[in-house]
């Protein structure tokens, strides 16, 4: 089945045909543009979204260790690869489809062009032959009427009895030549008319065929193309699919990380402060009346307390120490030892380099000709400095771990309802045991000072006072947060150094 044999007059609706085909060629070709738009876009969304929910800062915060939100973490990034693959699909159908089938459809409108021209130039000539024909019919008719009454006048002639013979002669003579021209025209018109056959038959079974022919070869290979074209548009995706499937198989390992039970015991790890729960309060006997200023209480000072941590909404946050003793007695053995392996490192990377130079001198000491000795002394003694600098704070580290782990040893309870924090055990213990030396004397007060807020001493070691209350500091704070305070009742103990404004 050929166009050529079965619709060689259907012109027009090849015309039509073959223009819609191209249609649709640039119909699909827009509607995978605007596909690749909404790829882009989407991608570029998506990668956004991560962007904005991506934790800022380092990976090294807290957050980041806990296994939730380290999986959220992955998510977003296996997101953003996800957008990545969203962005090639639209960069491969742009380049795969778009491009090479506008390419495609421009040779399809040339090659169109010229079977459309070659048809008309085929009917032109048909339509020349044609012309041709008519006009030597007309003159084969005319002049065969022109010859048939110069024949009927030559005969009336000669049978009219007055005209002569002279007129007779002449007449039949113009007949004979009318007749003449008459046959020439009529040959002419036979071989015209056989010229337009021949080009006629050529024109309907042959030439307009072939073209037709040839625009359908060129529709079909355009269906196929576009069929090929449909099929990228499924198979671009079909390819970044197992990358697509990782991505989100990704996502669900992220998911499936997550530990509930790791989580807590992480979080455990970083904040618990080593405490021990608060004892029972102490039933204090006032009717034994009001003690003296020189009553046990003034002249033993509280036993060693544990650092307090209230569950308040707000608490007060002291300064960091080089020690940690600002941190909770768990929190500073582990940050004490992170510094010490450091500080090890650091030690060990030192060392390593030292030998290295020492050999270096050694074998130029050796062998003069590789270098100057004394070349390397400056290094020796810089990594003999940095070494001395490591090795004593590698000493004071572990001296301050030593201080930590006796002081957790030896700490008691705490009041979980006092506001603000006081300073760790080893500190504590190191202040609380000087009084153990001191004299037995009454001792003077070092200044006055008035209640800012009231305080309720419910721990061992502490008292309770009242906004506005005037006390005598018998003991400074000696940078725990804490200082040793006489009531005008005599009561004696510890008190928060920020609840008090010191007086003249």
């Amino acid at each position: 089945m050929d166009w050529g044999t079965h619709l060689w007059d259907q012109y027009d609706h090849i015309d039509k045909h073959t223009l819609a085909g191209l249609d649709l060629v640039e119909r699909y070709i827009k509607f995978v543009k605007e596909r690749t738009e909404i790829e882009q876009s989407y991608a570029k969304q998506l990668r956004n979204l991560t962007r904005r929910y991506a934790k800022r800062g380092s990976k090294d915060e807290p957050d980041c260790k806990f296994s939730n939100h380290a999986s959220f973490q992955e998510i977003l990034n296996e997101l953003n690869d996800y957008a990545g693959q969203r962005e090639l699909i639209a960069e491969n159908m742009m380049t795969g489809i778009c491009v090479e089938l506008t390419k495609y459809l421009q040779d399809l409108k040339q090659e169109r062009k010229t079977h459309l021209s070659d048809v008309k130039k085929a009917q032109q000539n048909l339509e020349t032959t044609f012309k041709q024909l008519e006009s030597t019919k007309k003159r084969f008719a005319k002049e065969w009427a022109e010859a048939d009454k110069a024949t009927q006048q030559a005969e009336k002639i000669e049978n009219d009895n007055n005209a002569t013979r002279l007129d007779a002669e002449k007449a039949k003579l113009h007949a004979q030549a009318r007749t003449h021209t008459a046959e020439e025209c009529r040959n002419d018109y036979a071989a015209q008319l056989q010229k337009y056959n021949k080009e006629q038959k050529f024109f309907y079974y042959s030439e307009i065929p072939k073209i037709f022919n040839k625009m359908q070869d060129m529709d079909e290979r355009r269906i196929q193309r576009l069929a090929e074209g449909y099929c990228q548009f499924s198979d671009i995706e079909k390819n970044v699919l197992p990358i697509i499937s990782k991505c989100l198989e990704g996502i669900s390992a992220a998911g499936m990380k997550i530990n509930e039970k790791q989580d807590s015991m992480l979080f455990i790890e970083q904040h618990k402060s080593g405490f021990e729960r608060p004892g029972d309060a102490e039933f204090e006997d006032y009717s034994q009346g009001i003690k003296p200023a020189t009553s046990d209480s003034s002249l033993h000072p509280p036993k060693v307390r544990a650092k307090l941590w209230p569950f308040s909404k707000k608490q007060q946050k002291l300064p960091a120490a080089e020690d940690f003793s600002h941190l909770p007695p768990e929190q500073r053995k582990k940050r004490l030892h992170a510094k010490i392996d450091d500080i090890t490192k650091e030690l060990q990377k030192a060392q390593d380099q030292s030998d290295a130079l020492e050999k270096m001198k050694g074998v130029y000491e050796k062998n003069p000709q590789m270098g100057d000795p004394s070349s390397l002394e400056p290094q020796i003694t810089e990594t003999a400095h940095n070494i001395g600098r490591l090795r004593g704070e590698l000493t004071k580290y572990e001296t301050w771990l030593s201080e930590a782990v006796g002081g957790e040893e030896s700490s008691n309870t705490i009041n979980n309802n006092t506001r603000h924090s006081v300073v760790a055990a080893d500190q504590s213990h190191n202040i609380y045991t000087e009084f153990e030396d001191e004299f037995d004397d009454i001792e003077s007060p070092v200044g006055h000072c008035v209640a800012l807020y009231t305080f309720e001493g419910n721990s061992e070691g502490t008292i309770s006072i009242t906004e506005g209350e005037l006390l005598s500091i018998m003991e400074e704070d000696k940078g725990d947060g804490w200082m040793r305070v006489l009531r005008a009742s005599g009561e004696e103990g510890y008190i928060p150094s920020s609840y008090v404004k010191l007086g003249p």
